[in-house]
């Protein structure tokens, strides 16, 4: 997984910008991070990982914020830590969090993995980092796509 590197404080207007809610999700991913990573939207591959500075996501509570990144294919973002409106919306749609202290030694461009259960991230290096752990709940809701889809299912199996 390729890793895209951002600074601290990105916020909710950087990931979704106002002025495109009004289109829907395809034009506002489309604009997503352009003030930050201008070639993020157009080069970003499915399976890609965000790794960012401290309070990523601030700002809003606009859901579209992670929805946007879910859309675009990003597998996860790993950052030391996280707005709370944003880290609860990111489960939500599906869009997994890894809490690292360490977050910042990764290097754009880096190629990791990640096993969100057992809380660590392997850099191309072989060296691990831990995150924190995640409570299994919210694990199997981005497993299910988020919760919607999650209750979806649940409501299938009743």
């Amino acid at each position: 997984m390729r890793v895209w590197r951002l600074p601290s404080d990105v916020d909710t207007d950087q990931l979704a910008p106002g002025g495109t809610m009004k289109f829907g999700l395809d034009v506002t991913a489309r604009h997503c991070l352009e003030t930050v990573r201008p070639e993020f939207a157009r080069e970003v591959q499915r399976g890609d990982v965000v790794v960012a500075g401290p309070q990523f996501g601030i700002g809003s509570s606009r859901e579209q914020a992670a929805s946007v990144l879910v859309h675009l294919g990003v597998s996860a973002v790993i950052a030391p830590s996280y707005a709370g409106l944003y880290f609860r919306n990111a489960f939500n749609v599906g869009l997994l969090l890894l809490t690292c202290p360490q977050a910042q030694s990764i290097a754009d461009g880096e190629t990791i993995t990640f096993d969100a259960r057992a809380g660590r991230i392997t850099r191309s290096d072989g060296d691990l980092l831990a995150c924190e752990p995640i409570p299994g709940f919210l694990l199997d809701m981005v497993e299910a796509g988020g919760l919607l889809p999650q209750l979806k299912k649940r409501l299938e199996k009743a």
